[in-house]
């Protein structure tokens, strides 16, 4: 099978990442990377303009960390309140997801990938939890989230006919 190689001009999810030099083959280079502008063919002359496109990758990734960093304190500094049901005995109906704590994030005005959010399972007890949120690899915040017992929740056992 022929092979190509091709020197990347932006981050391809399972290849490699700006300025990278990557050996593909001939067709995915000929057909799809260069004509959709997401790669160079790597000959003698393009080579050489490699640098240029590592000094730009080091500073977008340099702001893009900077960024993430602001970001994640202005995550710690918030305490998002959920309220949940109970029943008899204290017990709660639902549970917080991280679908809950994402919507309380943009309703904060933080806006973040759902996944980032790495919530083990739902949080189904009052108190305070402190949530892990995974903002790039090098940078992580924690969340603090308060859950209040609500009103308790009854049930009719009368039927009407």
């Amino acid at each position: 099978m022929a092979s190509a190689q091709v020197i990347l001009k932006e981050k391809i999810e399972g290849l490699g990442a700006e300025a990278d030099v990557v050996k593909v083959r001939a067709g995915y280079a000929r057909n799809f990377l260069i004509p959709q502008g997401k790669a160079y063919e790597a000959t003698k002359a393009n080579l050489r303009h490699v640098n240029a496109l590592k000094v730009a990758r080091t500073r977008r990734e340099a702001e893009e960390l900077l960024a993430f960093q602001e970001l994640a304190t202005r995550i710690s500094k918030l305490k998002p309140r959920f309220t949940l049901a109970t029943g008899q005995g204290g017990k709660a109906f639902g549970s917080v997801t991280s679908m809950d704590i994402h919507k309380e994030l943009e309703n904060q005005g933080i806006v973040i990938d759902r996944h980032a959010i790495e919530l083990e399972k739902p949080v189904k007890k009052s108190g305070k939890s402190e949530i892990a949120i995974r903002l790039h690899p090098q940078v992580a915040a924690t969340l603090t989230i308060v859950v209040e017992a609500g009103e308790e929740a009854t049930v009719d056992d009368s039927t009407e006919a």
